[in-house]
């Protein structure tokens, strides 16, 4: 049964960056051949790179997805505690982290350089760190030193994270554990109050 069909542009837009990203999570980025994701998605090189000039293109496309999906699963209501609403998106993207370890190694160390990735990672970084603080109602001066923090928290987890998927001798739990309490130790200073121990 031939593979190659009709769809869509958006539809095999999608389908390509669906096909790339099952590969990119299941080998290293320089094992990746566009040649196996055209094979893969039914396609022929010539419309995948119609779609994606390049390698470093697709995979863009994917981690940019990638992203959004995870800014999706990290929305921070109004009036709900902040605490826990910062352990379920950390969560979020340590397990996305874990099923994904060759894409987000990459993105960080393969492509570490990349001014596209970069700013993917960046624009990510920010949108978390304002949605965090707008979560806490904070403003003036305190708004501003606790954005700081946020700043370094963000690194520091992202930081962490690679290095644990490098294969680093601690545990998932053990790495969300550290992160939150590197959070509400740092946060301590300008009297955001921690959780209680069991609500992280």
């Amino acid at each position: 049964m031939d593979k190659r069909r009709r769809l869509a542009p958006a539809e095999r837009r999608a389908e390509l960056l669906e096909t790339g990203a099952r590969l990119f999570a299941a080998k290293p980025y320089e094992d990746v051949l566009m040649e196996e994701v055209a094979e893969r998605a039914g396609v022929s090189r010539a419309l995948l790179y119609r779609y994606f000039p390049a390698k470093r293109d697709l995979f863009a496309a994917i981690y940019r997805q990638a992203a959004d999906r995870l800014l999706a699963a990290s929305v921070f209501e109004p009036g709900v505690p902040v605490a826990g609403q910062v352990a379920a998106a950390l969560d979020a993207h340590i397990d996305y982290f874990a099923a994904n370890r060759n894409t987000v190694l990459a993105a960080n160390r393969s492509l570490a350089g990349d001014v596209v990735i970069q700013t993917i990672i960046d624009d990510e970084l920010a949108a978390l760190r304002l949605r965090l603080l707008d979560a806490a109602g904070l403003a003036g001066r305190k708004r501003d030193a606790v954005s700081s923090v946020l700043t370094g928290w963000l690194v520091f987890v992202r930081t962490l994270c690679v290095d644990w998927l490098s294969g680093a001798a601690y545990s998932q739990a053990e790495l969300r554990e550290v992160c939150l309490g590197a959070l509400w130790g740092a946060l301590a200073p300008f009297e955001v109050p921690a959780p209680p121990q069991d609500s992280a």
